[in-house]
């Protein structure tokens, strides 16, 4: 049995962290991301749901060629994809959460592109097809003619299930069941009959769509409530309930079902059996976390920032069994000198944490001509360099305070230190961590640099 999945690809992002106090700035939710999650959405995702069940799948579309593509390419390893030029950015959709809860979602590149043309290779993938389902999310590529023609005389030979949008196309005649929510199917209703004044019930919606669709079955789900099923005039509505389910996120619910759909009607269960197992098989598919659950490759968090930010990263960092390295100075003219020390230091462990000294510290400790950079700009100078993944400032002239805030693993000094009479030593082990040195590079300083600059001057 081999399945075919056709229709738009969006890249999914899920950043995922805790939200423990409120911006400053407007009373909003500030979330310390701990996770960034990327996976392929759209007919992407119902895709990678049958595979991830163990079917033979293969995926038609069309992709473009950028980094979000890139992304989308490695989510779907597990798929045969069979796909043409999108002619546009891929579209992808971030959703930020705390404590597993969504608090906003924002989108890149949504906006319907053009008409995307379709390869000889995309119409024989779907020609070669036991079961069809077609995942349109509003892109253009369900109205290629070619493409419909295909689809519509893939209808009369296997199941081919169609999960609708209402910035899409109309299925093609024949389908086996359409699979519109019930705030889709209103919409569509809406236009059909534009004069009418009552919401139409979920019944009426789905008997409305089946008879402009020409479809064998119109399957109108309703969330908690379940689904009901139409199947052709003259013939009762069947609703079909849905297990009780503790659901935080109802993302995915849709492909699931129609995936479930395809693989029950494949096996020759009739409309009504499989539409009975594929809303449980959704509900249960909620109840156990939706798209969270599903296999994708958490990405680590690398927080490029100060303060507060060097400090989450340290934690994620140590909670997902890394080893956090810290580093510190004035760091005042950066010269070949520091940015060895520093990829030196970052080799050691999984981040690297700058301790920089304030201005005010720059100035007790190296006379009130320094900094000659101010400490703005030389967290921004370190940032900038790849080694760095975080800087945090302190104020007092030693280290010790903000080391006991960030609790390193290994706290490293240039190799022109003796770490066995450094202050710091003895507070670092205090917590387990270890002190070491990283090569010198002689004749590289601030001051000497400092010094051929005022000559030049």
């Amino acid at each position: 049995m081999k399945f075919s999945v056709v229709g738009d690809v969006l890249l999914d992002v899920d950043l995922d962290g805790d939200a423990t106090r409120l911006c400053p700035d407007a009373p909003v939710p500030v979330v310390d991301v701990a996770e960034v999650r990327r996976r392929a959405g759209g007919a992407g995702l119902v895709a990678s749901m049958l595979a991830g069940d163990g079917h033979s799948v293969t995926l038609v579309t069309v992709l473009s060629d950028d980094d979000s593509a890139l992304h989308l390419e490695r989510a779907l390893d597990a798929v045969t994809v069979v796909a043409g030029p999108s002619g546009a950015p891929t579209p992808v959709k971030t959703r930020v959460r705390a404590d597993g809860h969504p608090v906003v979602r924002f989108d890149e590149g949504c906006k319907p592109p053009p008409l995307p043309e379709v390869t000889p290779a995309m119409l024989h993938a779907l020609e070669q097809s036991s079961a069809i389902v077609v995942a349109d999310y509003g892109r253009g590529l369900t109205a290629n003619t070619e493409l419909r023609a295909t689809l519509e005389a893939m209808a009369r030979r296997v199941p081919v299930i169609w999960d609708p949008h209402p910035a899409g196309t109309d299925p093609v005649p024949g389908v086996a069941v359409v699979t519109p929510n019930l705030a889709e199917a209103r919409t569509l209703v809406s236009r059909l009959e534009s004069g009418a004044d009552a919401t139409p019930t979920a019944e009426e919606a789905a008997r409305a769509l089946q008879h402009r669709w020409k479809s064998n079955a119109v399957l109108v789900t309703m969330g908690e409530r379940g689904a009901v099923l139409v199947r052709g005039a003259g013939r009762p509505a069947l609703p079909v309930p849905a297990p009780a389910a503790v659901v935080q996120d109802s993302c995915g619910a849709g492909d699931r079902l129609a995936a479930s759909l395809a693989v029950h009607l494949l096996e020759r269960h009739s409309v009504d059996d499989a539409s009975v197992l594929a809303v449980r098989e959704a509900a249960a598919f909620l109840g156990r976390g939706g798209v969270a659950t599903l296999a994708c490759e958490p990405e680590p968090v690398k927080l490029r920032g100060r303060d507060t930010d060097a400090l989450a990263l340290a934690r994620n960092v140590r909670e997902a069994g890394g080893t956090v390295v810290a580093t510190g100075g004035c760091f005042d003219l950066l010269h070949a000198g520091h940015t060895r020390a520093l990829a030196a230091a970052r080799s050691l462990g999984d981040c690297l944490v700058v301790c920089l000294n304030s201005d005010q510290s720059v100035r007790r400790i190296k006379g009130e001509q320094r900094p000659i950079i101010n400490q703005r700009d030389r967290t921004e100078l370190l940032l900038a360099l790849e080694s760095v993944d975080a800087v945090l400032v302190f104020e007092e002239d030693t280290p010790e305070a903000c080391l006991d805030k960030l609790r390193p693993d290994i706290w490293v000094k240039g190799g022109d230190y003796d770490v066995t009479r450094l202050p710091e030593t003895a507070l670092v082990e205090s917590w387990g961590g270890r002190c070491t040195t990283v090569p010198f590079l002689p004749a590289h300083s601030t001051s000497d640099l400092a010094d051929a600059l005022a000559r030049v001057s």
